[in-house]
Parts: structure tokens; sequence; C-alpha cells
């Protein structure tokens, strides 16, 4: 498997998973709790596959840096909570590190 394409679903699997621990109200209803416990097992398996190819520290800030921006949108889209100005700045800034990251470092393959 391609080491982005795992690292890709892994951020979609920990969206989702995070999404469902919301839900889940403290792990006292069973569906959103067994969503975000699957979600978190898958999330951290390809994890591990995409750091097989990708250095670590560039593999965590291409995670986490997506994984922030799609849990704000899916946590305004699923919860309803909002996000002010700021909060959308710092999200196109993290946005355009990863960019960054990608387009121009030469850390991005080991």
């Amino acid at each position: 498997m391609n080491s982005y394409l795992a690292l890709g679903i892994a951020i979609i699997a920990e969206v989702i998973a995070t999404t469902a621990l919301k839900s889940s109200d403290s792990f006292s209803r069973l569906v959103p709790s067994l969503i975000s416990i699957a979600g978190y097992g898958i999330a951290l398996y390809l994890l591990t596959v995409a750091m097989k190819a990708i250095p670590t520290g560039i593999t965590y800030a291409i995670w986490s840096g997506l994984g922030i921006v799609l849990i704000s949108i899916t946590s305004f889209l699923v919860h309803n909570q909002k996000i002010d100005l700021w909060g959308m700045l710092g999200m196109a800034l993290i946005i355009a590190g990863v960019v960054v990251l990608n387009l121009f470092s030469k850390s991005t393959m080991a």
C-alpha cells in the first residue's frame, strides 16, 4: 500500500473515531463507542504502515495538521460546534504548513 494513501486513510479513520468519541458520551453509548475504538485501531495500524516510508516527524505533522482541520470541520457539521475567525486563520496556517512541508521539504522521503 502506498504510504501516503495509508496515511490519508489513517487520518480519515482518526477523524471518524474522534467524532464517534464525542458522540459516545464518555463511552456510555455502545455504537459510537465501538466505532471510536475500531477507528482508532485502524488509524494507528495505518499510521505504522505510513511510517515505514515517511519519516516520523513528517508523518506526524501531516497526521496532526490535517486531523485538526478535518476534526474542526466535522465537529461543525455533526455537532454544530462553531469556529471563530482566528480559529479558521490558524487552521489555514496549519494547512499552509503541511503544503509547504510536502512541496518544498527534502525531509518528506526517507
